[in-house]
């Protein structure tokens, strides 16, 4: 980002995707056409990399997330098991972590025993271990990536 009026523009925008230029053109003082001009730099050079849905898990019927660790049973098995998951659609989120286990992975199905089919899946697949922790309760999430000053 170049300067603050970009940091601003980002801000809004992480807040209220659907702001339109308007909006975001009264809250960081520039005209609506040097608004838009940033947006599309913004969008080229990759600092805004796209807009998304945000869904109600209930609403569409996977209401129970889990959290589950994955490791290796063979330490010398080729660590691809993101490549190997992919096609997995109620795995929302793969990250690779430091400690015991290679990834974490983040999980939305509709039942427990979704869940338990999706874990084995996930065993048959990547030839892992799993340890799974479900969520009783979610406080907040998606919260806005602010640009940092």
């Amino acid at each position: 980002m170049e300067d603050a009026v970009d940091q601003a523009i980002v801000a809004v925008i992480a807040r209220d995707a659907r702001a339109t230029l308007s909006d975001i053109s009264g809250e960081v003082g520039l005209s609506v056409s040097a608004v838009q001009t940033r947006l599309r730099r913004l969008e080229s050079t990759g600092v805004i990399a796209g807009y998304r849905a945000v869904l109600d898990p209930e609403a569409i019927g996977r209401p129970l997330s889990a959290f589950i660790e994955i490791t290796p049973l063979d330490p010398a098995q080729p660590d691809n098991a993101p490549e190997l998951l992919e096609h997995l659609e109620a795995i929302e989120a793969c990250h690779s972590i430091a400690g015991d286990a290679a990834y974490m992975l983040f999980v939305r199905v509709a039942s427990p025993r979704a869940l338990e089919g999706l874990i084995r899946d996930i065993r048959a697949a990547a030839s892992v271990s799993t340890r799974t922790t479900v969520v009783l309760q979610t406080f907040y999430e998606h919260r806005p990536i602010v640009p940092a000053a």
